[in-house]
């Protein structure tokens, strides 16, 4: 494995966005800190944040060949918005062209954008660190952020549901990995989830 100054020269490459890259390095640098917070491993949550976005700016067109041309699945929430699949189709990369190996990683890589109803510690602070990272302009960030640095389940709870209202705004449904999600980490109507959110999650 390069060491992480050759990961990070080598991701910028790949990336070739600088705008991309430097939220990369942000992901990573959040996913560290929050490891050592967590009892973590932050070499891994380093390296799952530096690669978690290695797909990101594949057109919809790439990211559906790219994924059945690997045999990977993909479901009806991904066929309809195939940018999810840069996720699933990053940590192949991860894998293929990095040489990343541990399961942990490459499940943190895979879970990042839609979290998922089964999460380990490290998919959680991944998903986070991409979620709360100093370059995201959202009002609530801040609050979340030092949420997430005590309270990994607890910013779990309130990113989820902060998605989920968002997506009920705009009109667009919740893709089921991550109602999954906010049912594992026990969210309720009580908590402000729409019914039929909870109704989808069952």
């Amino acid at each position: 494995m390069p060491s992480f100054a050759q990961l990070v020269r080598r991701v910028e490459e790949e990336l070739g966005q600088g705008h991309r890259y430097a939220h990369s390095v942000r992901v990573a640098r959040c996913a560290d800190l929050l490891a050592q917070r967590h009892g973590a491993d932050p070499r891994k949550a380093r390296l799952a944040g530096l690669l978690h976005d290695l797909a990101r700016l594949y057109s919809p067109e790439r990211l559906v060949a790219e994924c059945e041309a690997r045999g990977l699945p993909i479901d009806i929430a991904e066929r309809r918005h195939p940018m999810l699949l840069h996720a699933k189709l990053g940590a192949a990369i991860a894998s293929e062209r990095f040489g990343v190996r541990d399961p942990l990683v490459l499940s943190a890589i895979e879970k990042h954008t839609t979290a998922a109803g089964e999460m380990s510690s490290l998919d959680c602070i991944v998903y986070l660190a991409d979620s709360l990272e100093p370059g995201r302009s959202f009002p609530e960030r801040a609050d979340l952020w030092r949420l997430a640095l005590d309270d990994l389940a607890g910013a779990m709870r309130a990113v989820l549901l902060l998605t989920i209202r968002h997506n009920a705004r705009k009109g667009v449904g919740s893709v089921p990995a991550t109602l999954a999600a906010a049912a594992s980490f026990g969210l309720t109507v009580a908590d402000g989830v729409p019914p039929e959110v909870r109704a989808s999650a069952s």
